[in-house]
């Protein structure tokens, strides 16, 4: 998929996510967890390539004074990717993050140790992070789980978890929580969120 393709597809999710989004000219000029992304798209293919490291930190903090996202060039990040209010988030450098997730404003995905190995979150598909979530260590959680805003986790959840607390616990979700799954499909067949 091109890159204006995944922009499309991030105006869409932006919309669908966010019930006070009056138009795509707007979420392109005045959503700073897009450009973030957008941004990070760049820096992450330059990541890639040795020779690019160092331009694609520089990128990366560039756009972090910008946005006030810190999204560390290493991190990878799926499809349809939305950051609300986006203030204050801090994704590491080896986190790993699914297909149509959002992250709220002040959350981190972060490590707890200095060894040069795998050290931040894992996020499974359709995973949502509330406000001012931390995330810490290389923990994985499944797709399609909830975190609470100012929850503290330290371990894995399973699958469509609900996770609350400081330290978080984990619980399943009843019937009457889960969200319905947002079609990738649907994104393609309105042409008027592409207006």
């Amino acid at each position: 998929m091109g890159f204006f393709s995944r922009m499309r597809e991030d105006i869409a999710s932006a919309r669908e996510h966010d019930p006070a989004a009056r138009s795509n000219i707007e979420i392109v000029l005045a959503y700073s967890g897009l450009h973030a992304v957008w941004s990070h798209r760049v820096a992450h293919k330059m990541w890639q390539v040795k020779a690019l490291k160092t331009p694609a930190r520089i990128l990366s903090q560039v756009t972090r004074g910008l946005t006030g996202i810190e999204i560390h060039p290493g991190a990878t990040i799926g499809r349809r990717f939305f950051i609300d209010h986006g203030m204050g988030v801090v994704i590491g450098e080896t986190s790993e993050i699914g297909d149509d997730c959002m992250l709220y404003q002040g959350v981190t995905l972060g490590g707890r140790s200095l060894e040069q190995t795998k050290r931040h979150p894992t996020l499974g598909d359709g995973v949502v992070v509330g406000a001012g979530a931390k995330v810490l260590g290389p923990v994985e959680i499944g797709a399609g789980s909830a975190i609470g805003a100012n929850a503290v986790v330290v371990k894995s959840a399973p699958e469509n978890s609900i996770l609350t607390g400081i330290p978080a616990k984990d619980r399943k979700r009843s019937p009457e929580e889960n969200q319905p799954a947002v079609d990738p499909a649907e994104y393609a067949l309105d042409p008027a969120l592409f207006i």
